[in-house]
């Protein structure tokens, strides 16, 4: 009889294996960290014995589940802002609040919150993504779970990086400290097509390449995700990452909602995995995932929760019930996705897909002991039928809960017994977590209220204020004025020819000014779009002074380029109204009397009736300069031979609002 450490008898027994074998009553034999055998209980009993035997009861002894894509640090931000789009979420309130409050201790504490929610509901092993993935990793292997640890990269700063170049040398350094770790597999992650460039996937795939880990990425989310790609680089999102040399890495893919069967062989050539997030799809209307495709061409298709900020929780047994029965509602075939597939997803498919299977994932000779014992006599769950072996895959899917996980072990080692938690205090945690939350709403509260923190949130602000000089004046022939300018004694330094398209917001307290959203068409000679151009400006209420002649020392200006659509910043401003302006204009740099000035001559075709302006702009920066440049700016005006009696001080939306009125 063969000696082991411990040995677990009177259990159902599901080994999630590729025979699917089950036994009841069952045991399982361990020794160190590893499961020597599993069988019948009356096989391993005459086989094995040890020094601790532990009755399971009649539970189920199954392993882990496996949380193939989430973002754990993000339990810290459960609830920041919900029943919003993907891009106004991620791009409008997550990240402004990570650049703002991420740091190791704010991971540490995330980490250890969300390991304390997953071996309560089963979750022994998960694949994440995020920031100072180090101190993640160091707070996983404290809390004793298996993870694979996934280092962000992106193209814009980050929490823990100014430049990617930053993050692939701190990821260079984690892997190498990593590598080898019991529990812990470190990865890297360029996190998404939109956040990175080539270079980034390129640069990723080789250090994955020259370590050995995993790559982890979000692919082909979102349809507009997948649009822009096809819009900017003619093809889907996976043969362009293929085109990267992505696929020459173990790449764990997450999402890959809109993804064809080209692109799932494409996948399955490269044995890429991937995670399917059921809730987080749904939640932000991302779409649904063909997952009974996938896996009909040989996919490892994990489940992921995502993070708990857009799911909002880490409970594996919703994740798998609610991919299959999404399966099934979306394919109107109720044999779709049955339990045993779904259970397998959230077991051995999922440690495939994050390229641990050969270390977990099922309860086989060799492979880690990480198991979870299930009661599956609750009232939920009660009576339970014996006659079909499918009967137990039913139970666990369609009517266990994670509050049914009684126990669990990770690795050899208990991590939670009769529902107590052995590696973590949940009080401390939950009590650190509110002082988070107490300051990120406060945080949130103060720029909600003002349309600038808003807008320097998001990024690329021009955190400075800018005041122009400018004039306007209502002309009658705008090509008797081109003829002007080419013609008049200043010296032209630059010519350009637009098509501009303005959408102006405009907000309940007039004292936060008027947003514009601006997308400049450039045209060439022949009046061909030579180029696209979009921007923002908050556009100040105050008119700082006016001068004679009706020239103006402008309303103040924060600027900022327009990297997302027009519906993403109307839904992330929330304008009480908008009003809209397009209009063809011809701008020229000039040099008169030392000094630049714009000169604009607009056409105005929206709205109709407006008619046709000259503009004279310049910036300035001091009262003494402002003096000078609005004596100029009338003289410009007489000089380019248009009457000074038809200078308007109203910008173009103020002529609309009086239009309107």
């Amino acid at each position: 009889m063969e000696n082991v450490d411990l040995l677990l008898r009177n259990a159902i027994v599901l080994t999630m294996d590729t025979q699917l074998h089950q036994y009841e009553p069952g045991a399982v034999a361990i020794r160190g960290d590893s499961i020597v055998a599993v069988d019948l209980e009356a096989e391993i009993t005459k086989n094995y014995s040890a020094a601790t035997v532990v009755d399971c009861g009649g539970r189920l002894l199954m392993p882990g589940l496996v949380n193939a894509h989430t973002h754990v640090p993000m339990t810290l931000l459960r609830g920041l802002a919900d029943d919003l789009r993907l891009d106004v979420w991620l791009q409008g309130y997550m990240m402004p609040v990570e650049r703002e409050f991420v740091s190791p201790d704010f991971v540490r504490l995330g980490t250890k919150l969300a390991c304390a929610e997953m071996i309560r509901s089963g979750t022994t092993s998960f694949a994440d993504m995020y920031y100072f993935e180090d101190d993640i990793a160091d707070a996983t292997a404290e809390a004793g779970m298996r993870a694979v640890c996934s280092q962000s990269v992106m193209k814009f700063p980050t929490p823990d990086a100014q430049s990617y170049e930053e993050s692939i040398a701190y990821c260079r350094d984690y892997i190498q400290r990593w590598k080898g770790h019991p529990l812990i597999v470190p990865s890297v992650a360029p996190h998404a097509v939109y956040t990175c460039t080539p270079e980034i996937f390129r640069a990723t795939a080789e250090l994955a390449i020259e370590f050995d880990v995993p790559l982890h990425t979000h692919l082909s989310e979102t349809s507009f995700e997948v649009e822009n790609v096809r819009r900017e680089h003619g093809m889907p999102v996976i043969p362009y990452v293929k085109k990267m040399d992505l696929f020459n890495a173990k790449v764990l893919a997450a999402h890959c909602v809109y993804v064809d069967e080209g692109e799932m062989r494409t996948l399955k050539h490269a044995n890429a995995g991937v995670a399917h997030n059921p809730s987080s799809n749904l939640k932000l209307a991302s779409g649904i995932a063909p997952v009974k495709k996938m896996l009909e061409n040989g996919l490892n298709v994990g489940i992921g929760t995502d993070g708990p900020a857009s799911n909002n929780d880490l409970d594996m047994f919703e994740e798998l019930r609610l991919a299959a029965l999404l399966a099934k509602g979306s394919s109107g075939d109720p044999t779709a996705l049955p339990a045993q597939m779904a259970l397998l997803m959230a077991t051995r498919l999922g440690a495939q897909a994050m390229h641990i299977g050969d270390i977990t994932g099922s309860l086989e000779p060799g492979k880690r002991a990480d198991l979870i014992l299930v009661d599956l006599l609750p009232l939920h769950n009660s009576p339970r039928y014996q006659r079909h072996p499918q009967g137990t895959y039913a139970q666990v899917v369609y009517a266990s809960k994670s509050t049914d996980v009684t126990d669990v072990m990770i690795n050899g080692k208990w991590v939670m017994r009769d529902h107590k938690l052995l590696t973590l205090d949940e009080e401390s945690l939950m009590h650190a977590s509110s002082d988070y939350s107490r300051r990120i709403d406060a945080f949130l509260i103060e720029r909600e209220q003002s349309v600038l923190s808003k807008l320097v949130a998001i990024g690329g602000t021009t955190e400075e204020e800018s005041f122009e000089i400018q004039a306007k004046v209502r002309i009658n022939d705008p090509n008797v004025l081109l003829q002007a300018v080419e013609n008049a004694p200043v010296e032209i330094l630059r010519r350009r020819h637009y098509r501009e398209y303005d959408t102006y917001f405009c907000f309940a307290d007039p004292d936060q000014g008027m947003l514009r959203y601006r997308e400049d068409t450039f045209l060439d000679e022949k009046g061909e779009i030579s180029g696209v151009r979009s921007r923002l400006t908050l556009i100040g209420v105050a008119i700082e002074r006016s001068y004679p002649k009706n020239v103006l020392l402008s309303r103040s200006r924060y600027l900022a380029p327009a990297t997302q659509s027009l519906r993403f910043y109307r839904e992330y401003f929330k304008p009480v109204f908008e009003m809209e302006v397009e209009k063809d204009r011809r701008r020229f740099l000039i040099q008169y009397k030392d000094t630049e000035f714009f000169v604009n001559i607009d056409r105005i075709e929206k709205p109709s009736g407006l008619g046709a302006f000259l503009e004279i702009k310049s910036r300035t920066w001091s009262r003494q300069d402002a003096d000078l440049k609005s004596t100029l700016a009338a003289e410009l005006i007489v000089l380019l031979g248009a009457s000074l009696k038809d200078v308007s001080s109203e910008d173009y939306v103020d002529m609309i609002r009086q239009g309107q009125n």
